[in-house]
């Protein structure tokens, strides 16, 4: 067996960080292997190495420039780095003028160069041409929301289901667009609208009962939930269990859960399982709370100059003049994209110590519980130093900013940097700006206080599992500055237990 072919049976075991060196010992004797050096882009990508990537991407693109499958890789991994990849992605419009992909690339690309309204105006005439892409709708709207445009940002929906009104895919992304602001009557208008134009359908009414449900209008919410008794989704059970634990009716909301925790969405559930337990008082509770999962604070080891450094990148990465729809920042903007796999040396240095506080903090974990959907998970990539960043991002709160309590479904181990902190006379009276855990969501209303609070200092790192509610608090002037990263879940292998 070649090198070649080694690496590639590497990269598909997934064992990137082993396939990288054969091909480089095969690369320099054998510089222009156009097959080589795209697998070594995606052996790069792989191990979250975008500016590597990108060398590797550029010398394929070069052996064979009429390829457009390198090409979307190095304009990707460019646009993945922070570097411009406007050009690649023009180019590869010329190469590939149908693909839909391509254009989103560049609007996303053209917009990250400053260069919004051309991103738009991109958008829009591709949306005129496909008003069917449902990715163009979403990207043009949360463009506009962001740039502070909260009024007209989902106009293209609008013009589109008057050109399909049938098509029952638009309806429901316009009304995700105001459900995920709690624009409720907006939510009632567009699927009084939907039902017009595609009939009565399950979607729909399952629009309907989360908009009942979430907007505190009980009794509509209980017949939609009747007539809906038989379906078996997600969205609905989840719902369900909201709407249950408002209504004070705990017993209720931990039958509706409880059999999710078996599912794909069971990270979505154990959070509220967690909740509801403590409101049981079940000694189950414990083993779910800040008790027995580990929260831990890391010193990071950065110099003044190396925090002076760091805050600077970052600050130049807020450029959004309202935070997405989806977010939980309140008073302030989040970045978007995942900001460690960024070329800035400050970036670059600081994922490696990330790295190695997640390694020790993956260390020191208990052992192994079957039951236990923090700890049951498998710890070998992260016990390797080869975690995965899910997502990486940067907050920036001003004057009673805030993050509303959440959690991250798509992580295993989430993690607050703090950077900058204002003054203590700036805060207020503590625990104004402190980073609170296992306090609920605020609009269940629930009676239930925090179950640790952490002070923060600038330059310390704290990691705790994904599931864990964490919100942080008010403060009365200043700004406060972090970055914030989820660490993805590795998968089960076959037979392990979930």
């Amino acid at each position: 067996m070649t090198r070649v072919q080694l690496a590639q049976q590497h990269l598909q075991q997934g064992r990137a960080d082993l396939a990288i060196p054969l091909l480089r010992q095969h690369l320099e004797l054998v510089p222009d292997d156009f097959i080589a050096w795209k697998l070594s882009g995606f052996a790069w990508h792989e191990e979250q190495f975008e500016p590597e990537a990108v060398l590797a991407f550029s010398k394929a693109t070069v052996l064979q420039p009429a390829d457009a499958s390198p090409l979307m890789a190095l304009a990707q991994s460019q646009f993945f780095s922070g570097y411009s990849a406007v050009d690649s992605f023009y180019e590869l419009t010329s190469l590939t003028p149908a693909d839909l992909h391509a254009y989103r690339g560049l609007a996303l690309a053209l917009a990250a160069d400053g260069e919004q309204q051309l991103a738009e105006q991109l958008l829009i005439q591709n949306l005129a041409a496909h008003p069917l892409w449902l990715d163009g709708h979403k990207l043009l709207s949360s463009m506009r929301f962001t740039s502070g445009d909260a009024i007209h940002f989902s106009d293209s929906y609008q013009q589109a289901c008057t050109q399909q009104p049938q098509n029952l895919a638009l309806w429901l992304d316009w009304f995700r667009c105001y459900a995920q602001l709690k624009q409720w009557q907006k939510c009632e208008q567009v699927l009084a609208l939907a039902e017009q134009c595609c009939g009565k359908q399950k979607q729909l009414t399952l629009a309907r009962l989360f908009v009942a449900a979430e907007s505190g209008d009980t009794s509509k919410a209980a017949l939609l939930f009747t007539e809906t008794n038989q379906i078996q989704d997600p969205v609905r059970a989840m719902a369900l269990v909201r709407y249950q634990l408002r209504q004070g009716d705990v017993k209720a909301a931990e039958l509706s859960a409880l059999p999710w925790l078996e599912t794909a969405s069971a990270a979505v559930f154990w959070p509220y399982i967690s909740l509801i337990w403590r409101l049981l008082g079940d000694d189950r509770a414990k083993g779910l709370s800040t008790e027995a999962v580990p929260i831990k604070a890391f010193d990071v080891q950065l110099s003044s100059t190396e925090l002076h450094q760091l805050c600077t990148v970052l600050r130049s990465l807020h450029k959004a003049k309202a935070a997405f729809a989806e977010q939980s920042v309140r008073g302030g903007t989040q970045t978007d994209q995942n900001i460690l796999l960024r070329h800035e040396m400050p970036l670059q240095q600081l994922k490696q110590k990330l790295k190695a506080a997640v390694q020790s903090y993956v260390q020191q974990l208990p052992d192994t519980a079957t039951t236990d959907p923090f700890l049951a998970r498998p710890r070998d990539r992260a016990l390797q130093g080869r975690c995965r960043f899910s997502g990486s991002w940067s907050t920036l709160l001003k004057t009673q900013g805030f993050n509303v309590s959440h959690t991250h479904p798509s992580g295993w181990i989430s993690a607050a940097l703090h950077l900058e902190i204002p003054a203590a006379e700036q805060l207020g009276q503590a625990p104004a700006g402190w980073l609170q855990f296992g306090a609920p969501p605020a609009e269940l209303q629930l009676s239930l206080d925090p179950q640790l609070q952490h002070q923060p200092q600038a330059g310390t790192l704290v990691l705790f599992p994904s599931t864990l509610w964490h919100n942080t608090v008010p403060f009365e002037s200043g700004e406060r500055l972090t970055l914030a990263f989820d660490i993805e879940p590795q998968p089960f292998s076959s037979g392990a237990a979930r």
